[in-house]
């Protein structure tokens, strides 16, 4: 069965980290809040429209739709500006807007002031007119008021021309016309609604952009416990091969020293099958339970070499857990410890048990023998490699596993208790 690679997190999206690896918000997202943000702007300028009762509702609706169109246009700008300094601080960031909402402000006034001139002009027209006012305004744009000739002025006035209106009377400056500083004046007062308009948005921009980085470095803090804990397993990992290859040199040597050749190198061809085998996978990966059982019958036989009369084996894996998920090599120090503490300190016969059971959605692994239990002058505990062993099954399930390690009538046993879990074979397997 190929190994089955640790889970990775997805590297970040290229849409939301910037050229220079800073976070920052997607332009879908940008350009979203925008949209809405100036469709909000329309809708409220054209009911209160409705709501006044103006004239020339579609004329005007169409307009406002053109200015709203290029202030979608503006802040656009104005994102590219502000996006400089997303990795700056919160205050930088804060004066940027400040600063730079200024002059996208008042382009905005000037398209509304271009947009909506002429249509003022035309609107007041039509207001006089409905109304029977005598306002007019002249060529160079002033606001003149009519004052009608009295019966004697109009008698005495009979030869003189009458004025643009069609009567003889007075014309009354009431507005002069709008100078360069006046029409100034008009854009700013425009613009400056448009500028906390635009802060508003700058304010909803940071809200999302502190929402992408706090994301950001929560992945990034995923991926550093997840490589920590892989180091934590490739390490305990680790650690079972040197033990093994302790034990098993050892017992090479006796073989050399008995003069017993023809074991030593069956022994050499059975340790050479065992570490091809157990160093194929990736030490932070699980295997499958039947691959497990099958490692620790080869290391068995290599100790079979050993104590070719002594040594007997039984495996118990019912068929349907076959497929569950196990560390690799975690029934290695348990097996070590039967084959050491139970089978080479007597002169008889010893089976060592492997057996696997289903328990409550539990995966029950057993480990015994019917040795000598607890040898003379051992104290009973958790030893080297059963802390190993414990370690690995926390580092891998948490806290939800259960080690038991005892003596019983007839022997010793070790039992672990972890989650049943069986990894599909979609995802995840190296092929």
């Amino acid at each position: 069965m190929p190994p089955v690679k640790a889970a990775v997190p997805p590297p970040k999206s290229a849409a939301s980290r910037a050229p220079s690896g800073a976070v920052t918000v997607p332009f879908r997202t940008v350009l979203f809040s925008m949209v809405v943000l100036w469709a909000t702007y329309f809708l409220i300028v054209t009911v209160r429209s409705y709501v006044l009762d103006f004239d020339m509702q579609l004329e005007l609706a169409m307009r406002r739709a053109f200015v709203a169109i290029c202030g979608l246009a503006l802040t656009v700008v104005f994102w590219f500006l502000m996006r400089l300094f997303d990795a700056r601080a919160l205050w930088v960031k804060t004066s940027a807007a400040i600063v730079f909402a200024v002059p996208i402000a008042l382009a905005i006034g000037q398209v509304n002031q271009i947009v909506f001139e002429e249509m003022q002009l035309e609107r007041e027209q039509r207001y006089y007119e409905k109304n029977n006012l005598n306002f007019r305004r002249d060529e160079a744009g002033n606001l003149l008021f009519e004052v009608p000739a009295s019966p004697a002025q109009a008698n005495a006035s009979n030869d003189a021309p009458p004025d643009a209106s069609g009567e003889r009377g007075e014309s009354i400056v009431v507005v002069p016309a709008e100078d360069n500083a006046s029409r100034w004046l008009s854009v700013v007062d425009i613009a400056l609604g448009r500028y906390f308009l635009l802060l508003a948005w700058a304010s909803l921009y940071f809200a999302l952009l502190a929402g992408y980085q706090a994301s950001a470095a929560q992945r990034r803090e995923e991926q550093f416990r997840t490589a920590a804990k892989a180091a934590e397993l490739r390490s305990l990992r680790y650690q079972v091969n040197p033990h093994f290859l302790f034990n098993t040199l050892n017992s090479l040597s006796a073989l050399v020293m008995t003069n017993k050749p023809q074991r030593a190198e069956e022994m050499i061809q059975s340790i050479s099958r065992f570490y091809r085998h157990s160093l194929a996978g990736d030490p932070t990966s699980d295997v499958m339970l039947a691959d497990e059982f099958d490692m620790q019958r080869q290391y068995l036989e290599i100790e079979a070499v050993r104590f070719p009369e002594r040594l007997r084996t039984h495996f118990d894996i019912p068929p349907d857990l076959a497929d569950a998920r196990v560390p690799g090599m975690i029934l290695q120090p348990l097996v070590e410890n039967s084959v050491k503490y139970a089978v080479s300190p007597v002169s008889r016969a010893v089976t060592i048990s492997v057996a696997a059971r289903e328990e409550f959605d539990r995966l029950v692994i057993t480990v015994s023998d019917d040795g000598p239990g607890v040898p003379a002058g051992v104290k009973h505990g958790f030893g080297i490699g059963l802390a190993n062993v414990r370690d690995r099954l926390e580092a891998r399930f948490g806290p939800d596993i259960v080690l038991t390690s005892t003596p019983h009538a007839g022997g010793y046993v070790t039992e672990m208790r972890i989650p049943l879990t069986r990894q599909p074979m979609s995802a995840g397997v190296q092929s």
